[in-house]
């Protein structure tokens, strides 16, 4: 029976290891594993990190009384690799280099990677990603800016876009690839994908570049502006780009990117918060229209996900904004575990081939 597979799921971010088990049909063990500041601190490089991270695995692991060899396949989530279309991959050679190499960033994913590939090798089972950071489905005009030496970059969250497009797909009785829809993520950082019979054509970059203001991060800003502010001497590029990443959107404003503290200073009659706060709403909006008219207006349904879809401030005034372009689908959470949990299934069902990786000799 497919259901019975056993699939170790692991995940790494900036301050915690996601480690998951899922088998019959469920994910069984979800364990994420926090690590410190001062821990951290310790390694001078992400890869330094790779022993403290292998061990957090074999700990979950032994914590449930499991054991590799129980293992059907592993599945990570996607590091920073070469752009490629979304898709379920089997960890190769080429991509572990891509990822060790630093041309796309550095993330402590790319250790998730090495120590998922390193086990598969060990254990001989399987180790699969889908739908990475850089998958980049745009058209030919989203890729365009308005100067030649910069074109926009496709660089978001990928895995849960595409998870939320199946199942909202799935909800209205049709298949991805038979529907048109937009697909907001909205956490930390957000990102609107117009998603067109299963690729994503348009897509603002999340990561450092343009779209709505986030909890965290800038989003598209006046271009003049910023020019100016780069070069007024006040800052340096590293402050810059923190700016733009990290101390941007509601932090630079409101000192926080917790919605739950800024929502009770809106119920307390902080008026600057409010503000803020609807702010970046209706910059959402705005960007869900602009995908609408990538679209051409044949939109199937408006889905929303991430940790920001459990406040019903920010739905009540969303929706109010975007209701009329086409009905509004709620997938709240992250969804990365179940996600990559439900990528092997459609890899052991043989629902989907696997997708090669550009410059995999294997």
């Amino acid at each position: 029976m497919h259901d019975s597979k056993k699939i170790l799921i692991i995940n790494p971010g900036s301050t915690s290891t996601k480690i998951g088990i899922f088998y019959d049909g469920e994910m069984k063990v979800n364990v994420s594993v926090k690590h410190d500041d001062e821990e951290l601190r310790k390694f001078p490089t992400i890869w330094d990190q790779y022993d403290f991270r292998r061990d957090a695995v074999f700990r979950v692991l032994k914590d449930n009384n499991l054991t590799m060899g129980e293992m059907d396949a592993i599945a990570c989530r996607g590091g920073n690799v070469k752009p490629l279309p979304g898709g379920i991959y089997r960890l190769c050679p080429k991509m572990i280099a891509d990822m060790k190499s630093g041309i796309y960033g550095g993330h402590p994913i790319n250790v998730g990677g090495l120590v998922s590939f390193d086990l598969g090798n060990q254990f001989n089972i399987p180790v699969l990603t889908a739908d990475p950071p850089m998958t980049d489905e745009l058209c030919t005009s989203a890729r365009y800016s308005g100067i030649p030496q910069l074109t926009r970059q496709s660089s978001f969250h990928a895995l849960n876009q595409k998870a939320t497009a199946r199942k909202t797909a799935a909800d209205l009785g049709k298949k991805y690839s038979d529907v048109n829809l937009i697909v907001a993520h909205l956490g930390g950082g957000i990102s609107v994908g117009a998603h067109q019979k299963g690729k994503i054509i348009d897509v603002n970059n999340a990561l450092d570049g343009d779209g709505p203001f986030s909890p965290e991060r800038a989003g598209s800003l006046p271009a003049g502006d910023l020019v100016k502010l780069c070069f007024s001497g006040e800052y340096s590029k590293s402050e810059v780009l923190k700016l733009l990443t990290g101390n941007g959107g509601l932090f630079a404003y409101l000192g926080t990117t917790n919605v739950i503290e800024i929502e009770k200073r809106i119920d307390g009659g902080d008026q600057k918060a409010a503000e803020v706060f609807e702010a970046m709403i209706y910059q959402v909006a705005k960007e869900i229209g602009a995908c609408a008219a990538v679209l051409e207006g044949k939109v199937d349904a408006i889905a929303l996900t991430g940790s920001l879809v459990y406040s019903q401030r920010l739905l009540n005034s969303l929706k109010a904004k975007i209701a009329f372009i086409a009905p509004v689908y709620l997938n709240p959470g992250e969804n990365e575990m179940e996600a990559l949990a439900d990528a092997s299934m459609r890899y052991f069902n043989k629902e989907e081939e696997l997708s090669v990786y550009r410059g995999n000799e294997d």
